[in-house]
């Protein structure tokens, strides 16, 4: 079968090639991002202990209240973000509303890493005719959060290192004042579905909200800096960090930002999860994610799991991705109805 494979990874290849506006943004340490009291500090010392300290209290650093500004118009929710990001562009959180009759579940839709406004609007409506509502999120820096002179989300997964931090930070932040809302409008099932970086941000969001009760996470992998730097599609990114950090220094410094080190929260508590993958995914190793599987395993967290054989990107094409969207939709229809 390596030609099938081969077939696989070609096509990886030539959509990773055809991406618009990638560019290369400078390497930063970016420490005023995390700590505005970092200045002058050595950077690697102070990244070790940030992490570490970080991840202890982990249930403080995403801690989330609701929005005193919660705004609806057009079914588009908009709020103030929590974190408070250096461009007040990316400060304003929307997120496209697909309502159903019944206000039971509803599930937060998180999209993969440079999407646009009107990708993944399909997963809604598959949510919305197996009776469940759906919450498109926009990531930091995306779409309507996007920053001038920045059409990608370069900022949610960059070589500034403290600004990843934070920007990832605020995605779960988020998120979590996204649930407050819909409990404001009477629901009381929650579900949340993540692909590529959006499945790393659904984690950890899982692991640190309460109220979810099933996560649907397509692609999923261990470490964010162990992606980064063995990733094809952020190639751009490891480039300018290479010189500057070791691979085994980044996994350290964005620990706190890496669904790995949160699996031991989820023991004992019942989750419904489901991981979707690729046998050929030269994004998120594959070795990465029987790494993160085992984890789950090792904890005594039960999950069911799904490979498919594809890659990353063509996870999304067909016959790939009515394989997925059946097996999502009835795991989540079955968990929240």
């Amino acid at each position: 079968m390596a030609w099938y494979e081969n077939r696989i990874r070609r096509y990886e290849q030539m959509r990773w090639a055809q991406e618009p506006n990638r560019g290369t943004l400078p390497f930063a340490w970016g420490l005023e991002h995390v700590d505005t009291t970092a200045n002058g500090a050595d950077p690697r010392v102070f990244l070790e202990n940030f992490a570490e300290e970080t991840v202890a209290r982990s249930d403080d650093w995403f801690d989330a209240a609701a929005a005193d500004d919660y705004s609806v118009q057009d079914n588009v929710l908009t709020f103030t973000s929590q974190i408070a990001s250096p461009w007040r562009e990316n400060n304003r959180v929307y997120g496209q509303l697909f309502p159903v009759r019944d206000r039971r579940a509803a599930v937060v839709v998180l999209a993969q890493w440079n999407a646009r406004w009107e990708e993944q609007q399909a997963v809604c409506r598959w949510l919305n005719r197996l009776g469940i509502m759906a919450v498109k999120m926009s990531l930091p820096y995306h779409d309507r959060r996007s920053i001038p002179g920045h059409p990608r989300g370069d900022h949610l997964v960059g070589p500034n290192i403290g600004l990843t931090l934070q920007a990832n930070r605020q995605a779960v932040v988020d998120v979590r004042r996204t649930f407050r809302w819909l409990e404001q409008q009477g629901y009381d099932r929650f579900g949340i579905i993540g692909t590529s970086i959006g499945s790393c941000i659904a984690f950890i969001t899982m692991c640190h909200e309460p109220a979810i009760c099933a996560g649907a996470f397509l692609h999923v992998s261990t470490y964010f800096g162990a992606v980064v730097s063995h990733g094809l599609t952020t190639l751009n990114v490891w480039d300018p960090l290479k010189d500057h950090v070791s691979r085994e220094e980044l996994i350290r410094f964005w620990a706190p930002i890496s669904p790995f080190r949160y699996v031991p929260k989820l023991r004992g508590t019942n989750r419904k999860i489901l991981a979707i993958t690729g046998r050929y995914d030269p994004t998120f190793d594959p070795a990465l994610t029987a790494q993160f599987l085992g984890e789950l395993t090792r904890n005594d967290v039960a999950h069911s799991h799904m490979q498919l054989p594809c890659g990353h990107y063509s996870l999304g094409t067909a016959p790939f991705s009515y394989a997925v969207g059946y097996r999502f939709g009835t795991f989540l229809r079955k968990s929240l109805l």
